[in-house]
């Protein structure tokens, strides 16, 4: 798989590509199977994949006051894409001269003169040129007007709902993980560096990892949570506080602090990859470090329970690739 960023302009010969459309942020179930469509599709008709999409979220372009905060990074999409068969991932630049384009120059300009589309994937709620203007029945008019096929992928469902990155962001939020693994395809994970904390933790008894997540990704709701914690290439049972340390005296920023479960080494400024896979309980304020010393003692105890009851379940992805540190 080749990833081409929006500085590199490279042109593809006419009719020689499957395109996919789309945001994919969270590449969640609707969003695999679009990927899987797309693949066959430029396999069956002997043709190169791309999936186009862009490095920053159209809408924090567009409405600048009303920040959508992400489920992954564009490293994160790398990841998870490399384990495909596609043929490109292309990661354009969107700004506001690119918000400007009409749906036909978009199509004319983008889709077959840049990329070549032959055949174009995309899914049912798709939407593109100046300000959203442009539908998926525009574009199917648009492949009948300009000679290039269009596959639509209908909803993805689970139960009563549909599979999108804003009810997963929802789920996040709440601190629902059991929902998010279910609509999302895997558990949610936050990457980033361990930097240097109080050592509040280490004074009680529990040393914990001071995580500082990668920028603009929604963070599940303050609480106490089991995860696994990947390191060096290996996962830990870990438990993790979401939250701002009421007990002593609070901060003003949430902060992600891990404690690996039987773990006892120095990893500051190293990477880790925290899953989340069950809240246990919300944040609360103790009196006194003693008594948060004994609730992390109950926390790690439901901890090992929750493992150990959901030890054939609780990997956090299917496959190697899924987990792997980049």
């Amino acid at each position: 798989m080749v990833v081409i960023t929006g500085a590199e302009k490279r042109k593809f010969a006419k009719n020689s590509t499957a395109v996919g459309l789309g945001n994919f942020d969270g590449l969640h179930l609707g969003h695999r199977t679009l990927v899987d469509t797309l693949i066959n599709e430029a396999e069956t008709n002997e043709l190169e994949s791309i999936l186009y999409t862009f490095i920053k979220h159209p809408e924090n372009i567009l409405r600048k006051k009303l920040f959508t905060p992400l489920l992954t990074t564009v490293g994160k999409k790398i990841q998870l894409l490399s384990g495909t068969a596609l043929n490109y991932v292309i990661f354009d630049e969107f700004d506001e001269k690119f918000s400007r384009m009409e749906p036909e120059s978009f199509v004319k300009d983008v889709l077959l003169d840049r990329l070549g589309a032959g055949l174009v994937v995309a899914g049912f709620d798709y939407r593109f040129g100046y300000m959203g203007q442009g539908d998926i029945e525009l574009l199917k008019e648009y492949g009948k007007k300009f000679g290039f096929r269009v596959v639509v992928i209908p909803p993805v469902r689970i139960g009563n709902e549909k599979v999108s990155s804003t009810i997963i962001r929802s789920f996040v939020s709440e601190g629902d993980m059991e929902n998010v693994r279910k609509f999302l395809g895997r558990y949610y994970s936050v990457t980033g560096e361990v930097l240097d904390g109080k050592h509040i933790g280490r004074k009680i008894g529990f040393p914990t990892a001071n995580l500082i997540p990668e920028e603009y990704l929604v963070m599940p709701r303050d609480g106490v949570y089991a995860t696994k914690t990947l390191y060096n290439g290996e996962l830990y049972n870990s438990l993790t506080n979401i939250g701002r340390n009421p007990t002593f005296g609070g901060v003003p920023e949430t902060t992600v602090e891990t404690h690996m479960l039987d773990f006892d080494r120095d990893i500051y400024r190293s990477n880790i990859e925290v899953f989340f896979l069950k809240k246990l309980r919300n944040e609360k304020k103790f009196n006194n470090g003693a008594e948060l010393a004994e609730q992390i003692r109950r926390d790690i105890q439901a901890a090992r329970e929750y493992f150990e009851l959901n030890k054939r379940y609780n990997t956090p992805d299917q496959s190697k690739s899924g987990i792997r540190q980049i």
